[in-house]
């Protein structure tokens, strides 16, 4: 895809903007500030390179600073003062709770911890888990929830406060008056040619969406022997867990291959273990380096094996790429790009009509699924409807900022949709030629923490809002596997460097996010 240069008169523009810092419509965000800012925001302001390694490492002085979260990862203050409610009604000494989306989730849960060890219960229109007070328990309950998005939301617990008289009344904010969901499906299954309400399954959080799918596959597949599942690319480190976790022998049934262009090392794949692979997980592209395989040659190689494919383009999103066509089920977040003032935790999977096993599919995924509290769908329909303007606009800022980055001495190399490599790829399944999504990483000569430091844009975990964001990927998401914490060898084999920043392209004004960059860049 062509990018505009840089010119000489955009270069004498940025140093204006530069000269005068104060008419920015960035300013420095304190720690732990909730981005964009509300309530319900699904992302934090991490300011400094010491504040990531401290949220990381539970520095006292960071964690006690949090506002927010990314709420999978970060349990929402709403959710915590829930617990403590709860906790003070109708727990035990020396127990702890876990208020969750559903009935179905409180189930499975206790039967991931153990029915002697946990039981489920309901309060104040609850669902609930409670055990024992022990680390291990919490930990295992908490990366469980973490996995699979069971854990309720923000406005549910709000909800639930005010119902324990903990809470006056709930926040202000626009939501749709009418019927939600009909109003979602309104924007979303246009983005689905051929597929109807019933394709159409809505869940509490994306990653939800994706243990659902995974969950029906790998249910529609064991009747057939079927229990191996192909990892394809350096995918979502949720997404890499559920295949490590819950694949029923990982070390036997999790089949890694991280390089999305290297289709005959997956035709080896699946002529070494086709007859027991159930399917193929993947994004399109991935996150966070931005790699686009050969769909359609990688749906039409697995069905001639007998297994399926599940999509995810939540990077890009439903709006900029069509991978339905190439899946048997696209499976993403609804956070990023549809709840683009990013206050919502929402997911979606989408059955393809036409495969195989459809019927099956849906009706397992209806039954794996945890839907959305009420209170995030009639948020979420306020915000899709204006969804397309946002992608729209990020869509024409986005590439600016890659040819400003390529063209930047200090930037040593930028991944986006359009990186050489895979834009053929890309372009097979881009809605149009300007569909290029917000998402762009990049690594730098010289230290990240001094331009980390010193860049005035919103710093924090999440992508595709109104917003810009911009976090260093591998210290949130992957901190254990740094250098300095292990040998680094699964970040090399997967080809990704540890100080990958990556950033999100918000609706501001392309000259203000070039300016903030290029004023970090050259301090």
């Amino acid at each position: 895809m062509e990018t505009e240069p840089v010119t000489g008169a955009r270069v004498a523009v940025l140093r204006r903007l530069r000269a005068n810092r104060g008419m920015s419509v960035f300013r420095p965000l304190p720690l732990g500030t909730p981005i964009p800012g509300s309530l319900h925001s699904v992302s934090c302001s991490l300011p400094t390179m010491a504040d990531v390694i401290g949220y990381e490492e539970r520095d006292a002085r960071v964690v006690g600073a949090m506002r927010a979260g990314y709420p999978r990862f970060a349990i929402h203050p709403l959710v915590q003062e829930l617990i403590r409610a709860l906790a003070a009604e109708i727990a035990q000494p020396g127990e702890q709770l876990w208020p969750v989306l559903s009935a179905r989730a409180a189930a499975a849960l206790v039967a991931q911890l153990g029915a002697a060890r946990a039981r489920a219960t309901a309060h104040a229109g609850v669902a609930i888990v409670i055990h024992a007070t022990d680390p291990h328990l919490a930990q295992l309950a908490k990366l469980w929830l973490q996995h699979t998005g069971g854990l309720l939301s923000s406005r549910g617990a709000e909800d639930a406060l005010v119902r324990l008289g903990q809470r006056a009344t709930v926040a202000a904010e626009t939501t749709f008056a009418g019927d939600a969901r009909a109003e979602i499906e309104r924007v979303l299954l246009p983005l689905f040619a051929g597929a109807s309400r019933e394709d159409l399954s809505l869940a509490g959080s994306g990653m939800g969406a994706m243990h659902a799918a995974f969950r029906a596959v790998t249910r529609v597949q064991a009747a057939r022997g079927r229990t191996a599942w192909v990892q394809l690319g350096w995918l979502y480190l949720d997404t890499i867990a559920l295949l490590k976790k819950f694949t029923p022998d990982p070390a036997r049934d999790h089949l890694v291959l991280h390089d999305v262009t290297n289709f005959a090392a997956l035709e080896k794949l699946f002529a070494e273990h086709g007859a027991r692979i159930a399917g193929v997980i993947t994004e399109a592209p991935t996150n966070p380096l931005l790699q686009t395989g050969d769909l359609a040659a990688i749906k039409a190689l697995a069905h001639r094996h007998g297994a399926r494919v599940i999509a995810d383009p939540a990077i890009a999103s439903p709006f900029n790429v069509d991978v339905l066509p190439h899946a048997d089920i696209a499976a993403f977040s609804l956070t990023k790009y549809a709840s683009h003032e990013g206050d919502v935790m929402i997911g979606a999977a989408v059955v393809n009509p036409a495969g195989p096993d459809a019927e099956a599919l849906r009706a397992s995924i209806a039954s794996e699924l945890d839907a959305p509290y009420p209170r995030d769908l009639a948020r979420l329909a306020a915000e899709i409807r204006t969804a397309p303007d946002v992608v729209r606009r990020i869509n024409a800022t986005t590439p600016l900022v890659v040819s400003f980055l390529e063209r930047y001495p200090r930037v040593e190399r930028v991944w986006w949709s359009g990186q050489r490599a895979t834009a053929a790829n890309y372009a097979q399944l881009a809605r149009t030629p300007e569909s290029v999504g917000a998402v762009v990483s990049f690594t730098l000569r010289g230290s990240l923490a001094s331009f980390y430091d010193r860049l005035t844009l919103p710093k924090g975990p999440s992508f595709g809002m109104a917003t810009t964001l911009i976090c260093p990927y591998v210290y949130l998401a992957h901190y254990d596997l740094l250098p300095n914490r292990s040998s680094g060898a699964v970040l090399r084999e997967a080809g990704l460097p540890a100080e990958l920043l990556r950033l999100s392209v918000g609706t501001e004004p392309a000259s203000e996010i070039i300016a903030a960059l290029g004023a970090a860049l050259e301090g």
